[in-house]
C-alpha cells in the first residue's frame, strides 16, 4: 500500500494507524500547492479531489478520506482493538463519532486557515468550534479515550487538535483535552509517525 501525505494535515490519522496496525507500507509525500509527488506523480492523477489523504492499494485501488480509510486499514486486521467489528453497535458508534470530528471539529477548523476570511467572520466559527471543543472536553471527564481503549476516533481527533496552536488557539482552555494530546503523543506509533513525515524531504 502507499500513503499519500503532507505534513501538518489530516493524513497523519491513517498514518498513525498504519503503524498501529503494523501493515506494510509506503510513505509518499505531497507537495500541498503543486500537487507534485514525491515518486514524480501529479497527485491530482491519484486523487482528482487534489487533497491528502489517499491510500493506493496493491491492486491500484484508491482510496480517500480518512475516516473512510482508517476503517478499511481496520478491518484488515480482525480482533484489533482500533474499531470494532463492522455491523456492530459499537462500530455505529465509532462511525458516529468520526462523522462529528470530520464535520464539526476538522471542517469547523478549515475556515481558520484561510487567510481571505475577515477575522470577525473567523471568529463566528471559532466561537462554533470551541462549543464542539467543550463537548469533547466533558466527554473526556471519567476516560482516557473516546470511546473507551485508544482508536481511530482517537488517532483522528489528536491529529485535527495538533492544528490549534496555528489558530492561537490555547488547548490549555480544555484541560481533558489537553490530557488526551499529551497522552496520545507519548504513543510509539504517533512518535514514529511524526518522525517520519518530519525526515522526507520536500516536494
Amino acid at each position: 500500500m502507499k500513503l499519500y501525505f503532507a505534513p501538518m494535515t489530516c493524513s497523519l490519522s491513517p498514518h498513525i494507524v498504519l503503524r498501529e496496525l503494523g501493515l506494510p507500507f509506503e510513505l509518499i509525500r505531497v507537495n500541498n500547492k503543486t500537487k507534485a509527488t514525491a515518486d514524480s506523480h501529479d497527485f491530482r492523477d491519484i486523487n482528482p479531489k487534489g487533497y491528502v489523504a489517499a491510500l493506493m492499494l496493491d491492486n491500484g485501488q484508491v482510496l480517500t478520506e480518512g475516516p473512510a480509510i482508517v476503517q478499511y486499514l481496520a478491518d484488515q486486521v480482525p480482533g484489533n482493538s482500533l474499531a470494532p467489528a463492522n455491523g456492530t453497535w459499537e462500530r455505529t458508534r465509532l462511525q458516529e463519532l468520526l462523522n462529528f470530528i470530520t464535520s464539526e471539529i476538522h471542517g469547523g477548523s478549515a475556515p481558520l486557515f484561510n487567510v481571505d476570511i475577515p477575522e470577525p467572520t473567523k471568529e463566528i466559527f471559532r466561537q462554533k468550534l470551541f462549543k464542539r471543543l467543550d463537548y469533547l472536553n466533558n466527554g473526556l471527564m471519567n476516560k482516557d479515550y473516546l470511546l473507551g481503549d485508544f482508536g481511530l476516533a482517537d488517532a483522528y481527533l489528536f491529529t485535527v487538535l495538533k492544528w490549534l496552536p496555528f489558530f492561537n488557539i490555547d488547548i490549555e482552555k480544555w484541560p481533558k483535552l489537553e490530557s488526551f494530546m499529551n497522552r496520545i503523543e507519548t504513543r510509539p506509533s504517533v512518535r514514529a509517525a511524526i518522525a517520519a513525515e518530519e525526515a522526507t524531504q520536500p516536494v
